[in-house]
């Protein structure tokens, strides 16, 4: 019979985190999850289950007080949601996993989950691309449209490319024009509107630098940014995090995205992830959708 505890000290909540968390993605990773923490400074909840001296049950929430409810670890919050996506709850068997839910000290919403027993209320739908499924080529990718499509994409391109199309990456600065532009397109519905979330994002680009996986993505048209992308490669997955465009050039968002399954096949990564987000593009360029689940006390 499982034993269950709370515990609220960041510390050994890491240690269990790590111990039972697997480095598959990339918010499986503490240090990831760490850039938020240190910003929004949630109260934690890490809900164990032990059997003896091992630990078969882990669920790490936080405390949102605005919204008076639980969510994931670490809590970060945009428009009053939780953002990071793969969510995780590693237990042992689905009795173990009914008893981390009744353990939860108030009301919650549990959000971005993978599959899970008993999951089934969809929260949104994550967009993937697939690269070895077009045998990492683009051109084969591009099959995939119909030809007027093609055609359409092709005018689009050759357009800004006649306009002094340009690639920049991995120049950290850049990070800053993708605030200023998200900031200028959405106001203050933008991610960044909120400086906890921008300072979150802006330590995470620097882990990612110090690491090696960061892909900064700038589309620059006459020597103009155009659009940039905050990207990160881990385990063979090219996750994009965080964009923005400038509104003096349509079509810039087409340009960058495109490129991504362009390089994504060039440099046969296993899998692109565009994210969640009711986007009509990601279904027009043929992304995979990919259901993640939500856990909550209360009603949708």
């Amino acid at each position: 019979m499982a034993e269950f505890e709370i515990i609220t000290d960041l510390e050994p909540g890491r240690k269990i985190w790590e111990e039972l968390i697997p480095r598959e993605s990339l918010t499986d990773l503490w240090e990831v999850r760490g850039c938020f923490q240190r910003h929004f400074r949630r109260p934690a909840a890490f809900i164990t289950a032990r059997e003896g001296d091992e630990t078969v049950g882990f669920l790490p929430l936080s405390w949102i007080e605005e919204a008076g409810l639980w969510g994931y670890f670490p809590g970060e919050t945009w428009q009053g949601k939780t953002w990071l996506e793969g969510n995780r709850i590693p237990a042992r068997d689905p009795e173990v996993l009914s008893g981390l839910i009744r353990h939860i000290p108030g009301p919650f919403r549990i959000r971005y989950l993978l599959p899970y027993p008993g999951g089934e209320t969809v929260d949104e739908t994550g967009y993937l691309f697939s690269p070895p499924a077009c045998d990492y080529e683009y051109d084969n990718y591009l099959a995939g449209f119909s030809s007027k499509s093609r055609r359409r994409l092709r005018k689009e391109l050759d357009g800004f490319r006649e306009r002094g199309l340009e690639f920049r990456y991995d120049r950290p600065e850049d990070f800053d024009l993708i605030v200023e532009m998200n900031i200028s397109r959405f106001g203050d519905d933008s991610y960044f509107a909120d400086g906890r979330f921008r300072e979150s994002f802006r330590e995470l680009a620097g882990l990612l630098r110090e690491r090696g996986w960061m892909r900064m993505t700038t589309v620059l048209v006459g020597g103009r940014p155009a659009a940039c992308d905050l990207g990160a490669v881990y385990n063979g997955v090219y996750t994009l995090l965080a964009g923005g465009t400038d509104g003096e050039f349509p079509g810039a968002a087409k340009v960058i995205n495109l490129h991504h399954i362009e390089r994504a096949c060039r440099e046969r990564f296993e899998l692109v992830d565009f994210l969640c987000g009711d986007f009509s593009w990601k279904t027009l360029f043929h992304l995979n959708p990919r259901p993640l689940y939500l856990l909550a006390s209360e009603p949708r």
